[in-house]
């Protein structure tokens, strides 16, 4: 379910394209939240981050997913994510400014989160070994549809 302020998908943190298009890879057409590391809007910037997932996306073709930029307490942040296209954006609700950033997101369509949701960091994980593909599956199989 996706709207206002939650989004009902495993999440996943992903910092680069491999990692993430084999956790797609094995979801086998599960839907999947990938979710940015903590504050990447602030250093991987927006336009950073639609490149990655343009990337994960053009190498998991019919892949299932959303993707979520975490902004950190930093709105300004968060507002240039909603401009150039972030469907989902994470934002520290103790932001002051957080209820003005919430209305441009709902405003433009999208989804303000107001914290992080739990997520398997796949900066720890390589899923290329048997244990880790494991740990991956038995995760998932713990988050039903």
């Amino acid at each position: 379910r996706r709207g206002g302020s939650t989004v009902s998908l495993p999440a996943v943190v992903v910092t680069a394209a491999e990692g993430a298009t084999e956790a797609l890879r094995l979801a086998a057409g599960r839907r999947l939240l990938l979710l940015s590391a903590e504050g990447a809007g602030g250093f991987l910037g927006p336009r950073g981050w639609r490149a990655l997932v343009a990337h994960i996306a053009a190498h998991a073709p019919g892949a299932c997913f959303e993707d979520a930029l975490c902004c950190g307490d930093a709105p300004g942040h968060a507002l240039a994510a909603l401009r150039a296209g972030c469907r989902i954006v994470v934002l520290d609700a103790a932001a002051p400014a957080f209820p003005a950033v919430a209305e441009a997101a709902r405003g433009g369509g999208a989804t303000l989160l107001p914290a992080r949701p739990p997520a398997l960091d796949l900066r720890v994980l390589d899923l290329r070994r048997d244990a880790a593909r494991a740990h991956f599956l038995r995760w998932l199989a713990a988050h039903p549809p």
